[in-house]
């Protein structure tokens, strides 16, 4: 499968909006049945990048609902630092993928996929995959932002 730069924003998208109304289940990734916002992440990776890094097989560890509530490691973002390419915030664009702090002294723990027109998508407890307004109050949030590789492209570990 073949993405060039200029088309894998628009097919992220496309592959992201498939998975609005899946309801959200803890450490789940699947379509129309349940995921929350990694397992979104993951079966975005699925449908656009393949298998690998992000697909369940590593580097991510399942995590509990509490994983990001204590220590200084960032786990979500080494992990996505290793498969992915790291932006400055203000450079994230449509089809990017970003990383939100829910509390200022916590890690990252949410992440999210940019949709355009000041929009994201993301898997939230409660209401499952939607698509949102990017409002003043998530952009203060946004801790990290990266880029899926082009899948021949794509680091392997």
């Amino acid at each position: 499968m073949e993405v060039t730069h200029r088309t894998a924003p628009a097919r992220i998208v496309k592959a992201t909006r498939r998975w609005i109304g899946t309801p959200y289940h803890d450490q789940a990734s699947v379509r129309g049945v349940g995921c929350d916002c990694l397992g979104l992440l993951r079966g975005v990776w699925r449908d656009v990048v393949g298998s690998g890094p992000l697909d369940g097989t590593r580097p991510v560890p399942p995590y509990s609902r509490d994983w990001g509530e204590s220590g200084p490691v960032e786990v979500l973002a080494e992990a996505a630092r290793a498969v992915m390419t790291e932006l400055d915030i203000s450079d994230a664009r449509t089809g990017d993928v970003i990383l939100f702090r829910m509390r200022a002294s916590a890690i990252a723990k949410h992440c999210a996929i940019l949709s355009g027109g000041g929009r994201f998508i993301h898997a939230y407890e409660r209401t499952g995959v939607i698509e949102e307004h990017l409002t003043n109050a998530w952009q203060r949030k946004i801790a990290y932002a990266f880029r899926f590789p082009d899948p021949v492209e794509r680091k392997t570990l």
